[in-house]
């Protein structure tokens, strides 16, 4: 007897997911770490970010060749539409959403951006939505509050906004594309060493809105890199796809890591589980 390839498929997922999360985890995140005193101080009134240009300074980052990973996603739409890193499903033969301890959400489509790292994923439905803030109107020095799975457990991580960059990627594909770079402050304790699972995870405003994608981090130089709100527009412009989530509502660096937390547990952020064979 033939084995469905519906049962194959889940099997594979399933086995991806429990041999590099080991376990999934909804419980309550700790408090965050004080902020770091060298770091820029969070505020709403620096100025105004001026428009990207070639003479911003670069980040080179080398894409490798595509193996079984995690990453991070979160739903703008709850007729299932989610955005996330190209780098996170770009080679992937099956994609997978964890939304709940033993249920993997299998991934209808994937479209990736030929110019940007982002990409979108398209399920059957979401269970919540988040809005977006997609115009450039960010300031120097506010704060951004990043969210996800960093290392495949959850976690989160403060910023203040530094300035533009170009990130250029080579090695599986190659881009140039304008990207904004955040200077950490804090996260979640416990979390030490690399960010990585994050990648995909949204980046939010006091206000609660997703103002970027999350798409690379610079450990030794206490960098998060975002993807710009001007390349998320017009990535979800050319896809004739509209976002139709709510804001969470204020938060602040005392109380970011309950309103990741809620996200993860209303599975607007989901873990991406990646198969590649």
């Amino acid at each position: 007897m033939r084995v469905p390839d519906w049962l194959i498929y889940a099997g594979a997922l399933a086995l991806i997911f429990w041999g590099v999360t080991n376990r999934f985890e909804r419980r309550d995140a700790p408090e965050p770490l004080p902020p770091d005193i060298a770091a820029p101080r969070p505020s709403e009134s620096g100025p105004l970010l001026p428009p990207p240009t070639q003479f911003d300074p670069t980040i080179e980052v080398e894409v490798g060749p595509p193996g079984p990973s995690i990453g991070t996603a979160f739903a703008i739409a709850e007729d299932g539409v989610w955005l996330t890193a190209r780098h996170v499903v770009d080679g992937c033969a099956r994609v997978g959403l964890a939304v709940g301890p033993t249920t993997l959400l299998p991934v209808r489509s994937v479209t990736i951006s030929p110019i940007a790292d982002v990409a979108m994923l398209r399920t059957q439905r979401a269970p919540d939505a988040i809005a977006l803030s997609l115009v450039d109107d960010l300031r120097v020095s506010q704060p951004g509050f990043h969210v996800g799975f960093p290392q495949g457990q959850p976690g989160e991580a403060t910023s203040t906004l530094l300035g533009r960059e170009r990130l250029i990627a080579r090695g599986r594909y190659a881009l140039d594309e304008p990207v904004i770079a955040w200077a950490e402050r804090g996260r979640t304790r416990g979390l030490s060493g690399t960010l990585g699972g994050m990648s995909g995870g949204p980046v939010l405003d006091r206000y609660g809105n997703v103002i970027g994608i999350t798409i690379a981090e610079s450990s030794r130089r206490g960098r998060i890199y975002t993807s710009s709100p001007s390349t998320i527009a017009r990535f979800l412009r050319e896809s004739g796809e509209f976002a139709d989530g709510a804001p969470i509502g204020q938060i602040g660096v005392e109380d970011y890591w309950y309103a990741a937390n809620e996200l993860r547990n209303r599975f607007v952020v989901a873990k991406v589980v990646c198969v590649t064979r």
